[in-house]
């Protein structure tokens, strides 16, 4: 197994077409789609730079050139927000933007499933560990989910992925893990298990799209089969990986917001509004009133 060695680059599959969101997401990436006043991409990346990645590789499709845009400076925009004084937005503008020459863009070009999106980005990552996050999903913690993740690495290394618990009953919806010997903020995983048949599951521990994983992935991922979805499946592949290298659960303990679906797109929405001393007042206010009239 490679040697432990610092977390520099993260992997963000960007190429779904979103298709739970249409018609919005017809003609604007999923990914776009904005929680308070960010786009959901945008907490992922302010995640990772927390965690301290250096290197971002979105692996995206077709009509996805906005979130490249995003992650931009624009010039005519920076003009005017200048000339009219506004100095706090260009604050924010800035400290969004990762450093130049620290984004990488590759083309997925097929939808074969989130093992072939990270594959995709195989000769950009080269040999060294990275961090997958998945941009659908949204973590609220004091402490960012990536960041803890990296703490945990750096003490036991080998592969580490975030997990939550969910309601037993609930086991056969997710990719769930089986639970090992403690370890100081998580554990060591004995099994994983995608989507297992209810009663069956080895644990109610479910993954929650934050992984970091060791570069012989890729190897495996280069003549991965297809399995569940008629996809090739990041899981598949880290099955296998767990035969020679070790994988350690994260105990993510934060909120966990699933902003492919709409439930929890619109839970994260309400939790970052009330998040937020400028609007907090109203928005608590009129949802008492909306609720009171269920």
């Amino acid at each position: 197994m490679t040697k432990m060695r610092k977390i520099r680059k993260a992997v963000l599959p960007v190429a779904g077409l979103g298709t739970r969101f249409l018609p919005a997401t017809k003609a604007v990436p999923k990914e776009m789609l904005t929680v308070v006043d960010k786009p959901v991409v945008q907490y992922v990346v302010e995640e990772a730079m927390a965690a301290g990645i250096e290197h971002f590789v979105f692996v995206t499709g077709r009509n996805k050139g906005v979130i490249e845009d995003h992650f931009d400076i624009q010039v005519e925009l920076q003009a005017t927000l200048r000339e009219r004084g506004k100095i706090v937005e260009l604050r924010e503008l800035a400290e969004m933007l990762p450093m130049a020459g620290a984004t990488s863009f590759t083309r997925q070009q097929e939808p074969l499933g989130l093992g072939h999106a990270v594959w995709c980005a195989r000769d950009i990552v080269g040999n060294e560990p990275f961090a997958l996050l998945l941009p659908d999903m949204i973590m609220r913690d004091e402490i960012g989910c990536l960041s803890g993740m990296v703490e945990l690495y750096g003490k036991v290394g080998g592969n580490i992925v975030a997990v939550g618990e969910c309601d037993p009953s609930q086991s056969h919806k997710y990719g769930i893990v089986g639970k090992g010997d403690e370890l100081e903020g998580g554990f060591r995983i004995t099994s994983m298990v995608e989507k297992p048949a209810p009663g069956t599951a080895p644990s109610n521990y479910f993954i929650n799209g934050r992984y970091i994983l060791q570069p012989e992935i890729f190897d495996i991922l280069s003549s991965q089969e297809r399995g569940a979805g008629n996809e090739i499946q990041v899981t598949d592949a880290m099955l296998k990986l767990a035969d020679t290298q070790s994988f350690s659960g994260y105990r993510f303990g934060g909120q966990t917001f699933d902003c492919g679906s709409k439930e929890g797109f619109i839970l994260a929405n309400v939790a970052y509004a009330l998040d937020r001393a400028d609007i907090k007042p109203l928005v608590a206010d009129e949802l008492k009133r909306m609720v009171s009239q269920i």
